[in-house]
């Protein structure tokens, strides 16, 4: 192969046919295959072989079988076109392919996930070499690529280097990433990669990047290593849809001298897509915008639009509740207990919070997080009240003789513990806690958690999400301490070190990272200061 090709594989009879559960009738199929020769795309994917248990073929439809169903499709006449077929690891008997032969296709692209790797590897590695030895050019996809670690994506490429296929595919399957995940992920394989093994680029367009991934990777890479992008005609595609090959195609023909017949692939959306505009719905949305940023499967996103009717707002918190590995496959099942369980916990909070707002707009507020250091520093924070006189929030426990004007309160074991001691009016509890809240100012659990974290539910993150939107003026914190091994780390012994699957380490990690996403929200509009010593106090490292 000649060093710094690049070549545009079109991908709508597959990728693009997924919206249609790839029913494309027969004359579509063969009319479009003849367009891309004539239109002089590269490489043209005409679908997906897939087991017969799983597909019963009778034509009208690119979900393919065996190769002698593809045939008949494929011209005689080639030009210089490459004709693949894809497979998904695990959905074909590849003891069933065929040798390759002339009059159908000459590649495979195969595609396995971060948990076909870890679990069947020598497995893969022994159908990589499968495909080889049948005499197709290997097209190797790396799904969901932001999946990997950088560690676990070099051992990938030692694999893929053990092999040498004809392209390895860097894969934004969920639409996640930004230009500079793009980047990251390219540097780190090309540096890595053997140089004549192409580079193929497969995103998805939910955060609207797509276009943009492929100029970047065009000047990254021409003149030093092939690369192949992967688009489809007018984007067509799951959720927010491809790369568009019409763009793709007249960029490289107007600004780099490539010879694409723009004109015929515009006319070939006329022929063959537009009829699908009006019936199915693919392009940028907030939902698909949702289901890039929380890496989901696009399913889940159109489950709870469909539906379920749901504002945006809710369906990013029923995602962010939803654990990585999960929301990265559909489970509807799964789906409808959490949307149950978040619809339990959703409350009308505009009187609460309004009430609350005229109490503490503008306002200095101390709040007493239940760290050791309140105990340690109990002279100094009631000098700092009778000085400053701040409205006091005290989170998740009675603070004994420090007078406290109002109490926080986002967990029921805590809450159901001093419920019965604390004037219920003066008492903020999130509407999670369902037991004895009479007279409380409630308020909405999930409009007050950390988003895509695994501390989300943190009380003391959520009370300052809160004091934001009451829109306190400067707030002083005292008792958010951190955690430190071998010492009591609260001011009450039945306070658990939270802990489980995570360490003290991960804990203190996430809790600054979050807070210093808060921190950055209120720069300029809340003053934020600590009292007693902190491990989240950046100001004094």
């Amino acid at each position: 192969m000649k060093q710094g090709k690049v070549m545009l594989l079109d991908c709508t009879l597959r990728d693009g046919g997924r919206i249609i559960d790839c029913n494309f009738k027969d004359d579509i199929i063969s009319g479009m295959i003849k367009d891309f020769v004539n239109a002089g795309i590269d490489i043209v994917e005409v679908g997906f072989l897939r087991g017969k248990e799983l597909v019963n073929y009778k034509g009208n439809s690119t979900f393919f079988t065996e190769n002698k169903q593809i045939e008949k499709f494929l011209p005689l006449k080639r030009e210089n076109t490459i004709f693949t077929a894809f497979i998904d690891y695990g959905m074909y008997d590849f003891s069933l392919l065929q040798d390759c032969y002339d009059a159908s296709v000459s590649g495979i692209r195969i595609g396995f996930t971060h948990k076909n790797y870890i679990n069947d590897k020598e497995e893969i590695k022994n159908t990589l070499k499968l495909i080889k030895d049948k005499g197709y050019k290997l097209f190797v996809q790396n799904v969901n690529t932001p999946g990997y670690s950088d560690r676990e994506l070099l051992d990938v490429v030692e694999m893929i280097n053990e092999i040498h296929p004809y392209s390895y595919g860097i894969v934004d399957t969920y639409g996640s990433m930004y230009l500079e995940d793009m980047m990251h992920y390219y540097e780190l394989v090309d540096y890595n990669l053997r140089y004549d093994c192409s580079i193929d680029i497969h995103s998805h367009n939910n955060l609207q990047s797509s276009f943009a991934f492929a100029q970047q990777i065009i000047s990254m890479s021409l003149g030093k290593r092939n690369i192949i992008l992967d688009s489809t005609l007018n984007g067509m595609g799951k959720c927010a849809g491809n790369l568009n090959t019409e763009l793709i195609a007249d960029y490289l023909t107007r600004k780099k001298g490539f010879d694409y017949d723009v004109d015929l692939i515009l006319d070939m959306i006329d022929r063959y897509i537009v009829n699908y505009v009006g019936t199915e719905d693919w392009g940028y949305s907030i939902p698909a915008f949702m289901a890039g940023i929380y890496r989901a499967h696009p399913n889940n996103v159109i489950y709870l639009t469909q539906k379920y009717r749901l504002n945006n707002k809710d369906i990013k918190y029923i995602l962010s509740a939803i654990d990585e590995d999960t929301r990265q496959r559909y489970d509807y099942d799964n789906i409808q207990n959490i949307y149950s369980k978040y619809n339990d916990n959703q409350i009308d909070d505009s009187t609460n919070v309004a009430g609350l707002k005229e109490v503490f707009q503008g306002k200095s507020v101390l709040i007493l997080a239940p760290g050791s250091s309140v105990t340690e520093n109990k002279e100094e924070i009631l000098r700092y009240i009778y000085n400053y006189k701040p409205i006091v929030v005290g989170i998740n426990y009675l603070y004994g003789d420090i007078s406290t004007d109002y109490y926080f309160f986002a967990n029921t074991i805590h809450w159901d513990r001093w419920e019965y001691k604390l004037p219920h009016e003066k008492c903020i509890t999130t509407s999670n806690i369902k037991t004895n809240v009479g007279y409380t100012n409630r308020v909405n659990y999930s409009s007050y958690l950390a988003e895509g974290s695994f501390l989300s539910d943190n009380s003391m993150i959520m009370c300052l999400n809160l004091m934001k939107k009451l829109g306190v003026s400067d707030i002083t914190m005292a008792g958010f301490d951190g955690l430190r091994s071998n010492q009591n780390n609260y001011v009450d012994e039945v306070f658990p070190d939270r802990q489980g699957e995570h360490s003290f380490s991960e804990i203190n990690d996430e809790i600054k990272r979050i807070y210093a996403i808060f921190q950055k929200k209120v720069e300029g509009k809340i003053s934020l200061s600590f009292l007693t010593e902190s491990l989240y106090d950046t100001g004094r490292e």
